[in-house]
């Protein structure tokens, strides 16, 4: 079973793909060095709105089906059917529900896992400290790989900003704090490449500059 489920599945990942092309100039990446095999945690950092769309944009285009949960869920439950799973804030009960399914998910189908572990939405640069829901699943899913992912966006250079996302290198649950200095490193190594103009791919297309998309060099006579 793919990652879009059904008519209504591809509906929602066209939005979301529609809305980060709507959104940014262009998503970069750098995607993993290796092939990844499932069940896999992959955990970022949580500085923008648009962080849950990148990483369903990253992880698809890996082919590796996964989960994601959702605080928000309820406003808009059909994210279910791209893997959505509801995490609502105030329902502890629920929470539980949702971890437990996660997991029986992860051992019975090798059903990998987008997880912020921050907890909440923050404005950069730094990290919060980590909730320890990375913990638990690591240690109830014997067989999961962890990968961190930076997400980094710029405004500076297009009248959209721009995101970069990148992957870093597997490894085994040690510690939260271990997980936590991964990502950091991870993050403070992306903003780097960043500011040295390095070359990344393209994971998605956004919508050029309104200079690059009016230009009218195009007319003049060569």
């Amino acid at each position: 079973m793919k990652q879009e489920e059904g008519i209504i599945g591809k509906m929602v990942g066209t939005m979301i793909r529609r809305t980060v092309k709507s959104r940014l100039r262009n998503l970069y990446w750098s995607p993993p060095a290796t092939n990844l095999q499932p069940p896999v945690i992959f955990y970022g950092n949580h500085h923008g709105w648009l962080d849950g769309y990148l990483m369903f944009e990253a992880v698809t285009k890996l082919d590796i089906r996964f989960l994601d949960w959702i605080e928000e869920f309820d406003a808009f439950p059909l994210f279910s059917k791209v893997g959505g799973m509801r995490f609502a804030k105030d329902d502890i009960i629920g929470r539980a529900n949702t971890v437990r399914t996660t997991i029986k998910l992860m051992r019975s189908e090798d059903r990998s896992l987008i997880l912020f572990p921050e907890g909440i939405l923050h404005r950069p640069p730094n990290l919060l400290p980590f909730g320890r829901s990375i913990e638990v699943i690591a240690k109830k899913v014997p067989n999961v790989t962890l990968v961190p992912v930076a997400i980094y966006y710029e405004h500076s250079m297009h009248e959209r900003p721009e995101a970069w996302l990148s992957f870093g290198e597997a490894h085994k649950f040690i510690s939260l704090n271990n997980c936590e200095q991964t990502l950091r490193q991870e993050l403070e190594s992306l903003a780097v490449s960043v500011g040295n103009d390095a070359s990344f791919e393209v994971l998605a297309k956004g919508t050029p500059s309104v200079n690059e998309r009016m230009s009218m060099k195009r007319f003049r006579k060569q």
